[in-house]
């Protein structure tokens, strides 16, 4: 990262809420701390709650201890930090009340204005009306959004209009936690830097793609919001399908915004829609039952606190998608998300076509197919899984296959691997929005996604049970047995 040229008021709304405590005040200590905030900049924290200053301050910093932890917080550090900090509490719901932020954040032509909302989206609106009428979303001015961006496209297209009332989408910068992990942005590099993989990167080379989210939790007692969404809105239509646009797109002709999000639009324009025709084919919905995580014994989703014992929510998915496009012609990306699964890993797996002739099989009758895994959490890193002579004398030459790691933490090893918020602040306050998503990216995922939700409604598809602590119903092994090919479980 480089430093930052920028000086703007950092407004952060919900200052107080779970995400600025976990990862938000944590990542601006971090930019701290790399001296990559400028001297001038600012940090506002805006919430309901009455505090004065110190309070506010006091509370940051028991977050950074308790996110940063104690003995990694540099005294020095946060002292700089402390002294940008500013509180605001008011309404966020009355617009009328935004005089009081206005009080403390004066717009002006030195000081760029950059609001965050970490908010619930039915505040988006409120607030930036209220950022209008108090003269804080001037051309200058920017504003990061929050996901959810709504629950499906008519929704989603309502919070743009209204969010777009107030500013251009120069100025919006919808975030995705994903784009700014350093694996995901090394899929760039890996495709357009490296002829090896560039030159290979279609369907005459590859046979099949895996995308896996999968998460050891269950809904963490956000029962009540996980039941209204569901893993396909809140994994698949963001996090993976952005993923999945990257690793398919067409080179950008430049590293900015407008091309490399033109290329991503293109990909999600091309998906194939799931229909009552395919969706039993090409999908599995599945809900976790109790079972064990390690020794550690968990209740089933209707179990959970809270829980409607109803429900028919899935915790799991599996897709089997196709690109209409002629780079990607008969190649199957499958994708793969639940909660409750046996490992915490997030990952992509580019399998490759097997080789045409076996010159070597007096010893191994089927050559294994090289794969390249990039591992997104929780070991960042990329592999290449090839085959290699074993040493020794003989008539008959021995193979197996074996890894190339490029483990970034073992790369890299002096070097920190800075969290995904930190990047994306730095960048929103800096202005770059390539690594943010345009509204028509947003809208190509949820006509997709409400697709799949209408074929499984009109099919009467309910959710297959698997055990926690399981790598999801047999249903979703089916799914890609049925082609030949299996998950890439072997962690």
């Amino acid at each position: 990262m480089a430093s930052t040229t920028t000086c703007c008021d950092f407004i952060l709304f919900g200052t107080l809420g779970d995400l600025a405590r976990r990862k938000l005040l944590p990542a601006l200590y971090q930019l701290e701390k790399a001296n990559l905030l400028h001297a001038n900049t600012r940090i506002i924290g805006v919430a309901r709650d009455t505090l004065d200053n110190e309070a506010f301050t006091n509370k940051v910093h028991a977050s950074l201890i308790e996110f940063v932890g104690k003995d990694k917080l540099d005294t020095s550090v946060w002292n700089r930090l402390a002294k940008r900090l500013h509180y605001c509490g008011f309404d966020l719901a009355k617009a009328s009340a935004y005089s009081v932020l206005a009080e403390t954040v004066k717009p002006t032509d030195k000081r760029a204005v950059v609001s965050y909302l970490a908010t619930p989206p039915q505040l988006f609106s409120t607030i930036c009306k209220g950022l209008s009428e108090q003269q804080l979303a001037t051309a200058q001015a920017r504003i990061v959004l929050e996901k959810p961006l709504g629950h499906d496209l008519e929704s989603s297209r309502q919070i743009n209009q209204e969010v777009g009332k107030y500013f251009q989408e120069s100025q919006i910068y919808r975030i995705d936690h994903y784009l700014g992990k350093e694996t995901v942005l090394n899929l760039l590099a890996l495709r357009f830097a490296n002829p090896i993989f560039a030159d290979q990167w279609s369907h005459n080379a590859i046979d099949h793609i895996q995308i896996t989210a999968a998460e050891q939790v269950g809904v963490e007692g956000r029962w009540g919001y996980y039941d209204d969404a569901g893993q396909l809105r809140d994994m698949v239509q963001n996090h993976l399908l952005q993923v999945l646009a990257l690793i398919a797109m067409e080179p950008p002709t430049r590293l900015d915004a407008e091309s490399v999000r033109e290329e991503k639009v293109k990909v999600l324009r091309s998906l194939r829609p799931i229909t009552q025709q395919n969706v039993r084919d090409d999908t599995v919905r599945g809900q976790y039952s109790a079972g064990f995580i390690g020794d550690k014994k968990v209740p089933g989703y209707l179990e959970e606190e809270g829980a409607n014992e109803v429900s028919k929510t899935e915790t799991f998915v599996a897709v089997k998608a196709h690109i209409d496009n002629w780079r990607w012609a008969q190649v199957p990306f499958y994708l793969r998300t639940g909660k409750r699964m046996a490992q915490k890993r997030t990952e992509i797996v580019i399998s490759f076509k097997p080789q045409p002739h076996n010159i070597f099989h007096e010893t191994m009758n089927q050559l294994p197919p090289n794969r390249l895994v990039i591992r997104l959490q929780p070991d960042e890193g990329v592999e290449i899984q090839m085959m290699n002579k074993v040493p020794g004398l003989g008539k008959q030459m021995q193979l197996k296959p074996t890894t190339l790691d490029l483990s970034f933490d073992q790369t890299f090893e002096n070097q920190r691997i800075s969290d995904a918020y930190e990047r994306l602040l730095l960048e929103a306050i800096e202005g770059n929005q390539y690594l943010f998503v345009a509204r028509e990216e947003v809208e190509h995922a949820w006509k997709w996604i409400d697709g799949i939700r209408d074929a499984w409604q009109r099919t009467g598809e309910e959710p297959k049970g698997y055990q926690s602590g399981s790598w999801g119903p047999a249903a979703s092994v089916t799914l890609i047995a049925h082609d030949g090919r299996e998950w890439d479980d072997d962690f």
